[in-house]
């Protein structure tokens, strides 16, 4: 791993349910999704374990003293984890003493010292804190039928082609390339909205919120875990992105396809 992440995101509470669950795997060899038997993991969820520190903004701003106390908590190797972990929330809020007492320990850090910083605002982080981290975008996105400005009617067929489509790559374990035919019919404008959709159903079942889609699709991703869910977000996300690019559609359905064939085949 790097030493050092920042993540942009547009819904911080929902990127801390995530990172909390990149945390456990980091600290706990034995994790596993949802299980609640591992002391370790439950340390992190109630916010009590040493080598975990998760600074937020004391009113409007994070302070050059909340720096200090944590460089001082992680000047000694912990006892408990071989890594210490801080996770930056609002990162945009670090006024400037903070920001440069930051930016000290980001090039000096003691020990084994993994750092996150989220913001919602990536701008408005000091240019010299950006340029030492690995950049990771984790936006969501809201597609519900009337985010997409669909009709209902075109809203269940695209999900019912999405269902069917995967259907056959997450239970059958077939390569869709001859299955893309039917999705390559569609224009660019419906490509996005299914795609769309996809994310959706993917980071809903990510972070176990079904409440914004009314259908049993995510029964099919069910046995995969977080992390493989996680990679399929990214991905269908930079999907999302090249498809308003003007590249050869079937070309990019297959590449697709084998893309996320190749993270089943990982087994992460």
């Amino acid at each position: 791993m790097a030493h050092a992440y920042l993540i942009s995101s547009n819904n911080t509470d929902e990127t801390m349910k995530i990172l909390l669950n990149v945390i456990k795997n980091i600290f706990c060899g034995e994790y596993e999704d949802n299980s609640n038997k591992c002391s370790l993991c439950h340390l992190i969820d109630i916010n009590n374990l040493p080598s975990l520190k998760i600074i937020e903004p004391d009113g409007n701003f994070i302070k050059k003293d909340q720096i200090l106390a944590l460089k001082n908590s992680f000047s000694k190797s912990s006892v408990i984890t071989k890594e210490q972990v801080y996770i930056i929330k609002n990162a945009e809020k670090m006024n400037k003493e903070a920001a440069n007492t930051m930016l000290k320990f980001l090039e000096e850090p003691d020990g084994n010292v993994i750092s996150f910083f989220l913001t919602n605002h990536i701008d408005n982080v000091m240019l010299t804190i950006q340029s030492r981290c690995q950049h990771i975008d984790l936006s969501f996105h809201n597609t519900l039928e009337e985010d997409l400005s669909i009709t209902k009617e075109k809203y269940t067929e695209y999900l019912e082609v999405i269902t069917n489509y995967l259907k056959e790559l997450e239970v059958n374990k077939r390569k869709l390339i001859l299955n893309n035919l039917k999705i390559s019919e569609y224009e660019k404008s419906d490509l996005i909205n299914i795609f769309k959709i996809m994310l959706e159903i993917y980071h809903s079942k990510l972070v176990n919120n079904y409440d914004k889609i009314n259908h049993d699709v995510c029964d099919y991703l069910n046995n995969l875990s977080k992390n493989n869910i996680y990679a399929k977000v990214k991905l269908i996300t930079s999907y999302l992105n090249k498809i308003n690019y003007n590249v050869n559609e079937n070309l990019l359905l297959d590449s697709f396809v084998l893309e996320m064939d190749g993270i089943n085949n990982e087994n992460i």
